[in-house]
């Protein structure tokens, strides 16, 4: 079976947020309770592996036809915190994305039309019960979002090296309180810098790479992710994982990796108005995640 294979799947960073068992109404509350406390709790490898095997049979099963029982678990100030999995709501989500990724025909290859027709179909129903739904995990393929590592400070990062029999980890965690304030904090700053560039000619006046910032459409990106922060509980945690992305780069590239503080730079430097400072912070990250990004259409 997939979910027992040894396989890494690479590729995929995630954005988790682990809420505290009191934000769970019963029965939920009882069942992550419980679940909490045992022992050899999936990763998120198994999960990706469980998803893979869902697209071997014919025709493939584009999302679970069952909700995981399944959860990622941490602690915060000692309380015990969960981040469900809701593979199933991810599946629909991702499907909607698709599109986007790969050109039609592969598309159509790995998941036929008739296939997506019925699940976007099943979703439409479900969300017709469940209006309110939202994810505890956003993912990204073959990068880390800016927008993500606006919600971190440079010291919040961990890095461990690869040992033998495990492979390198490079993630932040940070309360949700923190990551809300920063997020108000950078849309601050860049609203105040678009505000400015269009009473004088526009943001093409912009020093270095802010207007980069700007056009690119960071702003909407944390608007985005600051409403889907506010549908969590305020103790939360956040955490942003590199995940199957540590297994493309080389480990210098991983020990030199200090994306969260770069962003943070840069902000700080807008808010002080350099916008010299805060193009050189930009260029770095975008250096960085450049050779990342390459690697998507390497042979």
């Amino acid at each position: 079976m997939a979910q027992a294979s040894s396989v890494t799947v690479p590729y995929v960073s995630y954005l988790r947020v682990y809420e505290p068992l009191a934000a769970f109404p019963e029965p939920e509350r009882e069942h992550w309770a419980g679940y909490a406390r045992r022992g050899h709790l999936p990763t998120a490898q198994d999960e990706l592996r469980r998803s893979l095997a869902d697209l071997l049979p014919t025709p493939p099963v584009a999302v679970p036809v069952h909700e995981s029982g399944d959860a990622f678990v941490a602690e915060l100030d000692g309380v015990v915190c969960v981040c469900p999995w809701r593979t199933r709501l991810r599946g629909w989500l991702a499907l909607q994305e698709l599109p986007e990724l790969f050109p039609e025909p592969m598309l159509d290859a790995a998941l036929p039309p008739v296939v997506r027709r019925q699940a976007a179909a099943d979703f439409e129903r479900w969300l017709e019960r469940n209006p309110d739904a939202r994810p505890w995990i956003r993912s990204s393929v073959w990068h880390v979002p800016v927008s993500w590592f606006a919600l971190f400070a440079g010291e919040e990062r961990t890095y461990t090296k690869a040992r033998e029999g495990s492979a390198p980890t490079l993630s932040y965690r940070t309360p949700m309180v923190q990551a809300r304030r920063r997020v108000a904090r950078a849309l601050k700053a860049l609203r105040e810098l678009l505000g400015e560039g269009r009473g004088d000619g526009g943001a093409g006046d912009s020093e270095g790479g802010v207007e980069v910032l700007l056009i690119g459409g960071l702003v909407d990106r944390l608007v985005d992710v600051g409403r889907w922060l506010e549908e969590f509980h305020p103790r939360s945690l956040v955490e942003l994982d590199y995940g199957g992305l540590v297994h493309t780069l080389p480990a210098e590239h991983l020990a030199d990796d200090v994306s969260a503080a770069d962003v943070a730079e840069g902000i700080a430097a807008l808010r002080a108005g350099d916008g010299a400072g805060a193009g050189e912070a930009y260029e770095r990250l975008m250096e960085r995640w450049r050779t990342v990004r390459e690697r998507q259409f390497a042979n």
